[in-house]
């Protein structure tokens, strides 16, 4: 399906305007070629699973963190739950070292969330708070925005500690 889908794309379109080229812009493009261009310029947003590479947004030390286990659900993990990773890199001086493998809670997510008012709240980035196993954060700040979901999943601790609640 999705190869032939790419090969409907690659056909090259002759406009009155546009040339040869399929890319250039032209006066009359059809449906057809802006469906393509569309699909092919989204990223897809899925769980965060195993490999997964993340982001850390409090000062424990670590900067970015690999996904080892998401230990809610068979997919993945999505925005509030907890993932077991491992630190790839890490501040010098920081709580955490690289190599070490820690608990987190993902406080930020590429994934859309749904609401109960109708609205979907996703991020540009998948980022995540180090934890100990209670839950209880290493950090003592968060950075940037946390949304408030994070009250539903029992992370109170993570919410006072972030300046900017979305």
């Amino acid at each position: 399906m999705a190869a032939t889908f790419a090969s409907r794309c690659s056909r090259v379109g002759r406009s009155l305007f546009g040339g040869l080229s399929n890319n250039s812009p032209g006066l009359f493009t059809t449906s057809h070629e802006m469906t393509c261009n569309s699909y092919f310029s989204q990223q897809q947003r899925t769980f965060i699973q195993m490999r997964t590479v993340l982001k850390v947004v409090d000062n424990s030390g670590a900067k970015k963190v690999m996904c080892i286990r998401a230990l809610a659900g068979k997919k993945g993990a999505r925005l509030g739950d907890m993932i077991q990773a491992s630190v790839k890199e890490a501040h010098p001086n920081g709580k955490v070292k690289k190599g070490a493998v820690v608990f987190a809670v993902v406080v930020r997510a590429a994934m859309p969330k749904g609401r109960c008012d109708g609205s979907e709240v996703k991020f540009d980035d998948n980022a995540v708070v180090l934890v100990d196993k209670q839950g209880q954060p290493i950090g003592t700040r968060v950075f940037g925005p946390v949304p408030h979901e994070l009250r539903q999943k029992k992370h109170v601790k993570i919410l006072t500690l972030a300046g900017h609640i979305a």
